[in-house]
This record gives structure tokens, C-alpha cells and sequence, in this order.
């Protein structure tokens, strides 16, 4: 099976290269928070510090939960791409597991993925943010950052299968991508949110996320977990954000999968 699963792979990374679309838009957005808005967030808020943290510091974190969910998305438009005038008649005919082509396209969105949030950390450090990890803390920020990005492809997998057009798939990006980041503690803790909207972010697998990703680069004390969880045990609620999150990898990768397989014998 890895002789095809690399062959897909290879594929498919040529095809997102020649694209410079695929690779430069998504990063646009949060380059420009993190580097642009968020300090003028910070001045327009008379210091106000998210969590307990230096504002520029938590939004800059923000920017991932906004960069991975747009890669990814965007990532799906190479799928309708394929099914409409690509080879994908051709790879469906080929003596291959159809699983591994999901698997295959979920590799690349993580491979540009991981490149672009590189991009926007270094962008981070160089406009001034000071973070600081600890070799435990960077497991903390990589396991959560990978498993959301794995279940936000399972996502824009099941959405390019199901969806007929490349200009619908295109206008529901905004509302899978965009609209549960302001929402999921991006610009302000979840606790500043209405009573019924906090208990609503707390269902997002974004909050967790985000949640995570602050406790291992900057908020060791778990103040993002506290407002989710409201208990003592920062590593116990670590835990269970965690296992939100790879439940929803699991969980998405695993439909994207079951909706690829219909669509394929249509």
C-alpha cells in the first residue's frame, strides 16, 4: 500500500505547487492579523490582555485556527477539480485502495499546512511575540494543531463530494472556515461571550484547539481550559481537549472516507 499511497501523494503535491492559489491565499488572512491587526487591536483596547496574555500573543495564536481551516478548505477545491475534469475516472479504475487517495490528499493539506503555519509562527516572532514552549508545550501546540487540520480535511473532503460546483463548494468556505473562529475564543476568551453562545463554543472543536495550542506556547497556566472544563487539573483537561480534538479527526476522516466511496460509484 505505500507504493500508491506515494504515488498519490507525489501527485497531488504537484498539482498544489502549480497552484500558487492553494499555497499563498490562505495565508494572506492570518499573516495580516497577526503581524497588522492584531497590534491594532491591541491599541484600540488599551492593552486589554486575552486570557491573562499579552493580546498580541493571543491572537497570534488565533491566526493558526484561521490559517488551518482555510488551507484545508481550500485544499477540497483540488478534489472537485479532479472529479471534473482530472484523472480521477482513471485513478478510480487503477488496482489501488480508494481510501488511500483521501489518505493520499490528506498528506499534502497537512504537508502545506505544516509550511504555511510555519510562515505565520515566523511572522509572529519577528513582529515582536515572545513564546515560550518547553519541549512538552511544543507536543501540546503540534498534537493539536495536526489533529485539527486532519478532521478539518475530512471535512473539505465530504463537502467536495458532496457539493455539484466548484463555485458552491467555494461560497460555503466562509461559513465552515471562517465563522466558528469568531466564536471559539480567537479574539477574546469564551467567557466574554452571552451565557447560551459560551456554551456553544465550548462544542467547537476549534475552542479546543486553540485552548491547547495557547496552554503549550504561551498560557501554561490553562486559563483557555479552565473557561472550556472550570477544573482544578490543567494536565486532566489538556487531556480532554485533546481527545475532542482527535475524536473529530477520527470521526471526519473516517466520513470523508464513507462519502468518497458513494460518490465514486456514481
Amino acid at each position: 500500500m505505500l507504493t500508491p499511497l506515494t504515488t498519490l501523494t507525489l501527485r497531488r503535491f504537484a498539482l498544489t505547487v502549480r497552484t500558487p492559489r492553494e499555497l499563498l491565499v490562505p495565508l494572506l488572512t492570518p499573516v495580516l492579523f497577526a503581524v497588522v491587526i492584531a497590534p491594532a487591536l491591541k491599541e484600540a483596547v488599551g492593552g486589554f490582555r486575552g486570557g491573562g496574555l499579552d493580546y498580541e500573543s493571543f491572537v497570534a495564536i488565533a491566526t493558526v485556527g484561521l490559517l488551518v481551516p482555510l488551507n484545508t478548505m481550500f485544499s477540497g477545491i483540488g478534489v472537485i477539480v479532479d472529479r471534473e475534469g482530472g484523472a480521477r475516472r482513471e485513478l478510480l479504475a487503477a488496482p489501488i485502495h480508494r481510501p488511500l487517495l483521501v489518505i493520499g490528499n490528506l498528506a499534502v493539506a497537512l504537508g502545506i499546512t505544516a509550511l504555511q503555519v510555519s510562515v505565520l509562527m515566523v511572522a509572529a516572532v519577528l513582529r515582536g511575540i515572545d513564546f515560550s514552549p518547553g519541549s512538552s508545550g511544543l507536543l501540546w501546540f503540534t498534537a493539536a494543531a495536526v489533529l485539527f487540520a486532519v478532521g478539518m480535511y475530512g471535512v473539505a473532503e465530504t463537502l467536495a463530494n458532496r457539493i455539484p460546483t466548484q463555485e458552491e463548494y467555494v461560497a460555503a468556505v466562509p461559513a465552515v472556515a471562517i465563522v466558528p473562529w469568531f466564536f471559539a475564543g480567537s479574539l477574546f476568551p469564551i467567557t466574554a461571550l452571552p451565557a447560551p453562545l459560551a456554551v456553544f463554543a465550548k462544542v467547537l472543536p476549534l475552542t479546543h484547539t486553540l485552548a491547547l495550542m495557547r496552554y503549550g506556547l504561551l498560557d501554561h497556566n490553562g486559563s483557555g481550559l479552565h473557561d472550556i472544563w472550570g477544573m482544578s487539573n490543567t494536565t486532566l483537561m489538556a487531556g480532554l481537549s485533546l481527545a475532542v480534538v482527535a475524536s473529530f479527526a477520527a470521526v471526519l476522516t473516517a466520513v470523508s472516507i464513507v462519502v468518497f466511496r458513494r460518490a465514486a460509484v456514481r
